[in-house]
């Protein structure tokens, strides 16, 4: 259950913040989890059945996946957890920021060489590439602050993962061969993820009995077990030598914060989504209140996608302007509004594509290609949509030796070099420039949609893609199409530069990119599958719950029966230190 905060004042600011006004009390007859691996999601149900409740179960769904996916998450990187909890007063809903932050020692010439001249490598690979972790700190702050069971009881499925090992698919092989020079340059990289230097074959069994000692050692001692002690004495031994830049004050300062999520109204449904320093939330208001405010148009027709993709390009423009809130100031409250939205659909000719070049860049306010989702959901109707990374595949490519730590590489959502692009191609910011203690903006979207009828669950990862993959969901699910249509459907997307739309084969047919490129849109076939969506659908009329993973990757989605025994603490959680 969620516990009184630490502080009277951020009592206060809770309870104004993050109560949403929905009075629903009726409670799903099941439960559900569905994630990107199966393990992840067998720990879940797990969980679930011991007692747990939907934030247990987020532990243990995100400690496996840390796992289970190398290629996509881990105990080195972070992430968003979007929360609801269902009580019988109403529906409270919050937030939660793992994400990484820079070093202390971080500025904006961080990758300038003597000469000045900006260094992509050292952003990208190697320690000096990590910003400090936040998934154990979450973790932690899950099972103390929101959890029935203790840290010992959550973790112990992804311990088990850890020393029993999981088998090598073809997307772990798909992965690592984007990554593969970087990971050869780190022998504990190598030994761990790699055979005789190579990509192993699809069933090799991988184990990380190292990474089971972090897990135990952060199980035991909460957030003190990763950052201080032995755990953390490696960790920065590790990057010291690597060339990197963490030093114990960077661990000793890193919290999980608790934010307001964005909330809007739109198309019948409250949307609970990701605040700053993520861009998605900001980017879904913008795009689905200004689908509102056009003319209407049937899904799927040419207009239809013509006036999403004029407002992807126009919402991805507005993404230059946006960083960490803490440290830039930010007219959030006005990029929310429907005013703004609205205004944006009116700068959009029905008849022409606008070349991203006439919207030019815009005026700067005053002063990931891997991650992870899931989604669950609880018989009681508490529920989690939760995005992880640690950026690129396999992130750094650097593992701590005694750890199993694989760092991740999320510095690079930095605008490392503010004059140019990130790994995903995005443009580069000043709001975004690297700061000390900042935290990098990033495109996860962990999203729910809900009225008195319904409740939808959705995520993905997909870099730069993400928030118009939760678009494409978020409107079928608006739609009122099946679960397994808002994880399946084929994509699109734009972001304003490259100036043109990506597609997946199949997502357009020829009639339809014919008469869009009439119009002047320029299309691009991306030539793969991309994204990996998990998603949960809760019919409040009927109490049925249904769960879909992404065809395109090796998840599971599972619906179970409410677990028999009651949801009741096992034992009492340790103290928490005050901010």
């Amino acid at each position: 259950m969620f516990r009184p905060q630490r502080q009277v004042a951020s009592l206060l600011l809770l309870c104004a913040c993050f109560f949403a006004p929905l009075s629903q009390a009726q409670t799903p007859n099941q439960q559900a989890v569905a994630s990107a691996h199966p393990a992840a999601t067998a720990a879940g149900h797990q969980i679930l059945d011991q007692g747990g409740n939907a934030f247990d179960a987020a532990v243990a769904v995100a400690a496996t996946l840390a796992v289970a996916e190398p290629y996509s998450s881990g105990l080195g990187g972070g992430g968003f957890f979007l929360l609801r909890h269902q009580a019988e007063s109403g529906t409270d809903y919050r937030f939660l920021d793992a994400r990484e932050t820079a070093p202390l020692s971080a500025g904006r010439d961080f990758y300038q060489d003597a000469d000045g001249k900006f260094q992509r490598d050292p952003a990208l690979n190697g320690p000096r590439a990590a910003g400090i972790p936040g998934l154990p700190a979450a973790l932690v702050l899950l099972a103390e602050e929101y959890g029935n069971l203790n840290l010992k009881q959550s973790l112990q499925p992804a311990i088990n993962a850890a020393e029993q090992g999981f088998a090598v698919t073809e997307r772990y092989r798909m992965l690592g061969g984007f990554r593969l020079e970087a990971m050869r340059r780190n022998a504990e990289t190598t030994r761990l993820f790699l055979r005789e230097g190579d990509i192993p074959a699809v069933g090799t069994l991988i184990r990380q009995p190292e990474l089971a000692l972090t897990l135990r050692a952060l199980a035991e001692r909460g957030h003190a077990g990763f950052y201080q002690g032995p755990v953390a004495k490696l960790l920065l031994d590790a990057v010291h030598a690597g060339g990197g830049a963490w030093e114990q004050a960077d661990l000793d300062n890193y919290r999980v914060i608790e934010r307001q999520p964005v909330s809007f109204n739109s198309f019948g449904m409250q949307v609970f989504s990701a605040p700053l320093p993520s861009a998605g939330g900001i980017a879904l208001a913008n795009i689905l209140q200004g689908l509102e405010a056009l003319p209407p148009a049937t899904p799927g027709s040419t207009t239809w996608t013509h006036q999403l993709v004029e407002l992807m390009r126009r919402s991805y423009r507005e993404r230059m302007l946006l960083g960490d809130s803490d440290f830039v100031e930010v007219p959030t409250e006005r990029l929310l509004s429907a005013d703004h939205a609205r205004a944006m659909a009116a700068t959009i000719n029905p008849n022409r594509a606008t070349p991203s070049s006439e919207l030019g860049d815009p005026a700067p306010f005053k002063q990931g290609t891997d991650t992870t989702h899931f989604s669950l959901i609880d018989s009681q109707g508490n529920a989690v949509a939760a995005t992880l990374s640690i950026n690129l595949p396999f992130g750094a490519a650097f593992t701590v030796p005694g750890t199993g730590v694989l760092l991740n590489n999320e510095m690079d959502d930095f605008a490392t070099d503010p004059t140019g692009e990130n790994a995903y191609q995005l443009a580069g910011s000043e709001p975004n420039s690297v700061g000390p203690g900042k935290r990098p903006l990033s495109s996860m979207t962990p999203t729910m949609l809900e009225n008195g009828d319904q409740l939808a669950i959705l995520g993905t990862p997909g870099g730069s893609r993400i928030i118009t993959m939760v678009l494409l969901g978020a409107l079928e699910a608006i739609e009122g199409e099946q679960v397994e249509a808002w994880v399946s459907r084929p994509r699109f997307h734009h972001q304003y530069l490259p100036d043109h739309i990506q597609i997946e084969d199949g997502a357009f047919s020829p009639q339809l990119q014919s008469e869009l490129e009439a119009l002047g849109h320029s299309i691009k076939p991306v030539g793969r599958d991309y994204g990996d969506m998990h998603a949960v659908h809760w019919n409040k009329q009927t109490g049925e719950l249904q769960a879909a993973s992404d065809p395109r990757g090796v998840g599971q989605a599972q619906v179970k029966a409410r677990a028999e025994q009651p949801a009741q603490r096992i034992a009492e959680p340790r103290a928490v230190k005050a901010d």
